[in-house]
């Protein structure tokens, strides 16, 4: 006699895979085509706004709409909780768990503040997209030497003192297992130098989109969910400030993550 519940689990099994075909057919009919499109379309109005325009807007918007319109169209589901945590005109030191290459777009597009990335040098050589982030004055990250990491944080430093914010991942690099690596120092020694707050934000389904190890393949369908924590304000400044500060945000960050990946892992290449 045929046992009901191995039954169920068959057509259960069977619709997810339909499921799952149609949805990558959908990919390479609409989504990626789409993706393409906007990333040049806004690469170049970046590229030709920030050269004649207002940086600080042509840098920021064009990319939020991309981010918003990259994230619908591969029909992502999207929470954002905690936006009532922040002051309209304060600047913030934001830092992120890092699961993956969407976690871009989910910060980008719902955060719903005006700032510049602080990214690795490397970034500056995607085609389009390095060249726009270069003329829209993101921060690039360069340690080849100590004058390099004295330019970053003098770029670092002159941006919050216009105003405005940035968004730091601190553990370096995506993870490789959807858990948490260590925070670096960097981005809590810049808040501390100027004291402002740091705001640690937590972000729960990149992973399960688009890890790292499948960077260049489909994507997987998968709520988001942005957690933006309240305020770290300083106490003090100096070293014990920086290290009290660190550890804070990075229980913060891990007190939001979903239970499936709580706890820390290290991370090889960070």
């Amino acid at each position: 006699m045929d046992n009901p519940s191995k039954n169920v689990n068959k057509h259960s099994s069977l619709w997810e895979g339909i499921g799952r075909l149609l949805y990558r057919l959908y990919q390479i009919v609409v989504g990626f085509p789409i993706f393409l499109i906007a990333t040049i379309i806004t690469a170049v109005t970046v590229t030709i706004g920030c050269t004649i325009g207002n940086g600080h807007f042509w840098g920021y918007y064009p990319g939020r709409w991309w981010s918003k319109i990259t994230i619908r169209t591969f029909l992502l589901p999207v929470t954002v909780e905690g936006r009532e945590n922040l002051e309209k005109d304060q600047s913030y030191v934001f830092v992120a768990n890092h699961q993956g290459a969407v976690d871009i777009f989910l910060i980008y597009g719902y955060l719903s503040r005006n700032f510049k990335w602080m990214m690795k040098h490397q970034l500056r050589k995607i085609p389009f997209v390095g060249f726009a982030c270069e003329r829209s004055h993101q921060i690039m990250v360069d340690k080849r030497g100590p004058s390099k990491v004295r330019k970053t944080y003098e770029d670092a430093r002159r941006i919050l003192e216009q105003g405005y914010s940035v968004v730091v991942f601190p553990e370096g690099a995506r993870t490789f297992t959807g858990h948490m690596c260590k925070f670096r120092k960097g981005a809590f020694a810049l808040a501390d130098e100027l004291q402002l707050p740091v705001v640690p934000l937590t972000i729960n389904g990149s992973f399960n989109v688009l890890p790292r190890m499948r960077d260049g393949k489909f994507v997987n369908w998968h709520p988001l969910r942005l957690t933006i924590h309240q305020p770290i304000y300083p106490v003090g400044q100096g070293p014990e400030n920086v290290e009290a500060t660190m550890h804070q945000a990075y229980d913060s960050v891990m007190s939001a993550l979903v239970p499936e990946y709580q706890g820390f892992v290290e991370n090889p290449d960070q």
